[in-house]
């Protein structure tokens, strides 16, 4: 019999593999329809005469029920596990995407995309982290990150194919047809989610016998208990300036290059090389995690995003720019790949999906932040050199706060 570090089921097969693959395709499909907002901005606007403020309020609301309801998803993921879960978000994800073609005022965007839209995209990370968490334990961070890299092919694949269909079919038929392909593959996909984890099935790693000759699993803690450990504040101040950096670099770095005076195609280039090059962060960091410890990887990730930052801060050359934002994306991804791992690496399994949204809140409410702060510097000084000095003070505080974690797993527990 085959033995995984992970779960076995069968003789020849572990089942593990078919979580990794059916949640990258859930993930590229969440986030390939999320990223197309963009593409969908204009011709709305065109068709409305809606403000753009108006119109780019829809995707801030549904950011922020997106940040609320992670949290909620955590904890329905625990009890219910995550095929439940993520049949319910596809479905709203594809009813919201399908009402977005009959759109005709303005509330009809902030409910259908704001609110629907926000609930479906509830699911679209602490679900599925939390579920590979449960099914690997010596490469949980690499597996989390090759999951988690369909975010970033989401990100390059989504939005051309969509503008093609815009051109071809028109706007409200195109969200017809993309909600429509969100609800069939995502509920499909869903369904061959398994939520077995150490207590229900063999485990070549929960599986070994203490001293006593006790079987042995990890309890961990629950998010109350969780809450009077220094570790999960320091993990959450992490987080939250690591999405503080992260969305405020992907909302500005555009609008900073063509100030310093590269042509607006290979402004939008500079993004699209951050997008992929998170990819193979969140692959080869991951992987890198599961030899070297979660914390490490944080810190290399920290390390590499505050020279990043600083590069941003000084470099004019279109070429120079082009590799800070490859070294940007790199170490985002990679940080992004350990976040799940970190979390059951801290405070165990039994409370994983509800402590993991509470974090994953912490990176969109730092992602809000961000940018509106970073545009408030350039307002006040007209440039983005004091913006992005302070994005640079507040990785290197990510940094320092990673350094103070415990690096302490939560301890086994035996069961008679």
């Amino acid at each position: 019999m085959t033995l995984m570090k992970g779960r076995e089921i069968g003789k020849d097969f572990f089942y593990g593999y078919i979580i990794v693959t059916v949640s990258f395709i859930i993930m590229f499909i969440f986030w390939a329809a999320f990223y197309a907002f963009g593409v969908f901005f204009k011709p709305v606007l065109k068709e409305f005469n809606w403000t753009r403020a108006m119109t780019a309020g829809a995707f801030s609301l549904c950011s922020i029920v997106q940040g609320l309801l992670s949290i909620a998803m955590g904890e329905l993921t625990d009890r219910f596990g995550p095929r439940l879960v993520m049949t319910i978000c596809g479905l709203f994800l594809g009813l919201g995407y399908i009402l977005m073609s009959q759109v005709s005022a303005i509330w009809h965007l902030y409910l259908f995309y704001g609110v629907i839209v926000g609930v479906g995209m509830g699911g679209s990370f602490v679900p599925l982290s939390s579920t590979i968490a449960r099914w690997f334990v010596e490469r949980r961070s690499m597996m989390t990150g090759i999951v988690l890299s369909g975010t970033g092919i989401g990100a390059l694949i989504g939005p051309p194919v969509v503008s093609r269909l815009i051109l071809g079919y028109g706007w409200r038929l195109s969200y017809i047809l993309m909600g429509s392909t969100i609800v069939l593959l995502s509920t499909l996909c869903a369904q061959l989610l398994k939520p077995e984890t150490y207590k229900m099935e063999k485990n070549d790693e929960y599986d070994k016998k203490g001293k006593d000759g006790q079987k042995m699993y990890i309890k961990g803690l629950s998010l109350r208990e969780a809450a009077y450990t220094m570790d999960f504040w320091i993990l959450l101040s992490m987080i939250l300036s690591l999405g503080f950096c992260v969305f405020a670099i992907m909302v500005h770095i555009v609008p900073h290059a063509m100030e310093i005076g590269i042509s607006t195609i290979s402004a939008a280039n500079i993004l699209a090389v951050i997008g992929g090059a998170s990819v193979f962060g969140k692959v080869l960091l991951g992987r890198m995690a599961d030899r070297i410890g979660s914390k490490q990887t944080f810190i290399i990730g920290f390390t590499l995003m505050t020279g990043a930052l600083l590069g941003f801060l000084s470099v004019k050359l279109e070429s120079i720019l082009y590799f800070f934002a490859a070294l940007f994306g790199f170490a985002f991804g990679g940080c992004v790949s350990v976040e799940s791992p970190i979390v059951a690496e801290l405070f165990g399994l039994i409370s994983h999906g509800l402590i993991l949204g509470v974090i994953a809140f912490s990176f969109l409410l730092g992602g809000a932040l961000g940018p509106f702060i970073l545009g408030y510097i350039f307002d006040l000084t007209g440039s983005y050199k004091w913006g992005f000095l302070f994005c640079v003070v507040i990785s290197f505080l990510g940094l320092i706060l990673t350094s103070t974690l415990k690096r302490k797993a939560t301890p086994f527990h035996p069961v008679n």
